[in-house]
């Protein structure tokens, strides 16, 4: 037997984004189910070389498949800078639940995107306007491109606006997409009042105020995945509907860890997680909704669920490198 390597073009080529939301709103179902087994994500703080090393293991069952695999990931923000590297880099062990036979390893930096890309969808599925066609995007980093190519699955999307500091990085991004959408530069304000807005950037002072956001607006926070991070300001994650994906890890480290922290939200303040959502046992978007919040600190079953899809395209098209990665002999 043999473990099949997947570079980054692998993993892009065999990540069909419509097919990984599916398996992602399968992992949510199967998460709300208990028919997954997702300890905890383990930090090794790094404080030296300004980032943490991140082990996210888990197994789901999805009932017509299950599978299991860990992801060992990063966040060093000096990288770009320093190393011209990105600030995440991850790398996926896909394994078979039977016998723990190592199905593939692949690059999980390419897989963190797209599976973040399609929780985003997900959420903006369940939480947006049925007829929501402009997305606003706060933070035009790599993360911002598979926001897009996530949303407009589920969403007729034809206006995008994205709002950065750094105009090369807006340029870069309509240049990807001037031909696809009407894709322009803008402000926060003019982002955040579009149908929908992601943002995904790793700040620590809220950028978006709850006057800058629409009507209707439904808001993926994307971008707080630690202790102290913090996009939204108060007054929008108070005032929305609020759904969160884990509530261990949103209250520890995703976009509500501040506010709670400091005593601005509890328990009250949420109206459930995705998973509920998605397994119908809670609603999504009513009629009487405004502006809904999704709180996304990224669960390890998302990564299994898009490693699935993307495994299972790349053995049937025989893409990919096999190798023989593992002793197998039984002595």
């Amino acid at each position: 037997m043999e473990t099949l390597l997947l570079n980054p073009g692998d993993v892009d080529e065999n990540a069909d984004m419509a097919e990984i939301i599916v398996a992602v709103e399968e992992a949510f179902a199967a998460y709300e189910a208990g028919r997954v087994q997702m300890p905890a994500k383990s930090y090794i703080d790094l404080p030296e070389y300004n980032g943490d090393f991140r082990s996210m293991p888990a197994y789901m069952d999805a009932g017509e498949w299950d599978a299991a695999g860990i992801k060992w990931v990063n966040v060093h923000t000096d990288n770009p800078e320093e190393y011209d590297l990105p600030t995440v880099l991850g790398t996926m062990i896909y394994s078979d639940p039977r016998n723990a036979f190592p199905l593939a390893v692949m690059d999980g930096t390419t897989l963190t995107r797209k599976r973040t890309g399609a929780a985003a969808a997900v959420a903006t599925d369940h939480l947006a306007i049925e007829d929501a066609s402009s997305l606003g995007i706060v933070g035009a980093g790599v993360q911002s491109y598979t926001q897009l190519e996530g949303i407009s699955t589920v969403r007729d999307v034809e206006t995008v606006v994205v709002a950065d500091k750094r105009e090369a990085a807006i340029e870069a991004f309509v240049d990807r997409f001037g031909e696809e959408f009407d894709v322009r530069g803008g402000s926060i304000a003019e982002a955040a009042s579009c149908d929908v807005l992601s943002t995904v950037t790793p700040v620590e002072s809220p950028l978006v105020s709850a006057d800058d956001l629409g009507e209707h607006t439904h808001v993926n926070a994307m971008g707080a995945d630690a202790p102290g991070k913090n996009e939204l300001a108060p007054d929008v994650v108070t005032s929305a509907k609020l759904v969160i994906d884990d509530y261990e890890q949103c209250t520890h480290s995703g976009e509500i860890n501040v506010p709670w922290s400091e005593g601005v939200l509890t328990d009250d303040d949420l109206d459930g997680e995705l998973g509920q959502i998605v397994a119908g046992k809670r609603e999504g978007r009513t009629a009487a909704d405004g502006v809904t919040v999704f709180d996304s600190t990224g669960l390890a079953i998302q990564d299994v669920a898009a490693a699935h899809v993307v495994y299972e395209r790349a053995n049937e098209d025989e893409k990919g490198t096999p190798y023989g990665l593992v002793d197998t002999r039984v002595r």
